[in-house]
């Protein structure tokens, strides 16, 4: 077995879902990887990886329309506001989201759902520069 690694970089618009799972493909397409697990991790406090429907637009809205709702912004009681009112909710949404994701890859492929695909899940209002740490168990 072979221990790879690597750092993807993405430079955010703001909020939102950014879709990354052609980047994750690449990287493996690259080490050529035809079995084993790969993990991404994402070191940030305002951001998170979510797995989720990649086909309907719509989804990806409802999603973030979904965190809107459970996090919402200027709450009289937030303390941590030092950065705007995106600050609290920002942490709140990577708390209750994924900071980590693994995923088994077969035949040269990520084993995911017909539907489903990796995304970077952005929670400040700023174009952000964020890192994903990918690491990957390639069975030889």
């Amino acid at each position: 077995m072979d221990w790879l690694k690597d750092t993807l970089v993405f430079e955010t618009r703001g909020k939102g879902m950014y879709l990354i799972t052609n980047d994750v493909q690449g990287l493996l397409t690259e080490w050529k990887v035809q079995e084993g697990q790969v993990t991404l991790f994402v070191p940030h406090t305002s951001a998170s990886l979510a797995l989720s429907e990649s086909y309907d637009p719509d989804a990806r809205m409802d999603v973030e329309q979904f965190f809107e709702r459970i996090a919402p912004e200027n709450q009289t009681w937030y303390r941590h506001t030092t950065e705007g009112s995106d600050d609290s909710p920002s942490h709140m949404r990577a708390v209750i989201s994924h900071n980590s994701l693994n995923i088994p890859v077969d035949q040269r492929k990520l084993s995911l759902g017909v539907w489903q695909g990796i995304y970077l899940f952005e929670h400040r209002h700023t174009p952000m520069h964020r890192k994903i740490l990918v690491r990957c168990l390639k069975v030889t």
